[in-house]
């Protein structure tokens, strides 16, 4: 945004930072009372207070963010996996805010994963809302990119929220990221088969698969989430490349 000026960044439980000084009440005539002067009529105005405007943005602290385009089915996966209750319906930009969910995968092995509104194509340049709420997912260790599988190209719809996500912030475009085709449970295992395909090419990897509405594949994908989560917060190590085999040579 032209003209913004970051002023502070309070990322510490605790931080705290002085945005303007407040002005001095004065003293009044009681601060000049004494026993020879009981009723005095002195008093002093005091100070005048700065003023300034200023934005406020909450960047909700999540391991991991939820991203895709409308109806992606990003809701109903957070339902899925924890105790949210987020808005689900069949039509696009059901979810009009940011939702949070605690995902437990057993006894001290839990994390909160944001849910944001579902970007679309030209989002950076204002188009829908979702670019509103990129800000809550910044400081995730983790994205999670839903792809709907029902869709006719799944490839094209991954990339146009690359793009987005890209437009927005490169930063961002850079995190960590689990691609994972949803609502399988539309499809038959050759349909599954085809537009994973065509969501691999565009991705680069092979995707996962996932039906946040029957919880086929759920557990996959949180797993896969939690291990990123985990390299994060330094609790394990990050797997080494495993060195490509290469003929002898003197």
């Amino acid at each position: 945004m032209t003209g913004e000026t970051l002023i502070a960044d309070l990322d510490e439980v605790g931080e705290r930072v002085l945005l303007a000084k407040g002005g001095s009440g004065g003293w009044g005539n009681a601060r000049f009372k004494s026993s020879v002067n009981q009723a005095p009529r002195r008093f002093n105005p005091g100070t005048d207070a700065e003023e300034r405007w200023i934005w406020l943005r909450l960047k909700l602290i999540a391991d991991a963010g939820l991203v895709g385009m409308p109806n992606a089915g990003k809701s109903t996966f957070l339902a899925a996996v924890s105790a949210a209750k987020p808005k689900i319906a069949d039509y696009p930009f059901t979810t009009l805010h940011p939702n949070l969910g605690v995902v437990s995968l057993g006894v001290g092995s839990s994390f909160v994963l944001a849910d944001i509104p579902g970007l679309i194509e030209g989002a950076s340049e204002g188009a829908g809302i979702g670019t509103r709420f990129l800000g809550h997912v910044e400081r995730c260790a983790v994205l999670l990119h839903l792809v709907d599988a029902t869709q006719d190209d799944p490839g094209q719809a991954y990339r146009i929220i690359r793009e987005e996500l890209a437009a927005y912030d490169e930063a961002l475009a850079e995190k960590p990221e689990i691609v994972a085709l949803n609502k399988i449970d539309a499809l038959s295992d050759d349909e599954i088969a085809e537009k994973s395909a065509l969501l691999a090419k565009a991705c680069g990897s092979k995707p996962l698969h996932v039906s946040g509405a029957t919880g086929k594949g759920v557990p996959q994908v949180t797993a896969a989430l939690f291990k990123v989560i985990q390299i994060d917060r330094g609790e394990v190590e990050a797997e080494e490349p495993a060195p490509t085999e290469e003929g002898w040579t003197p």
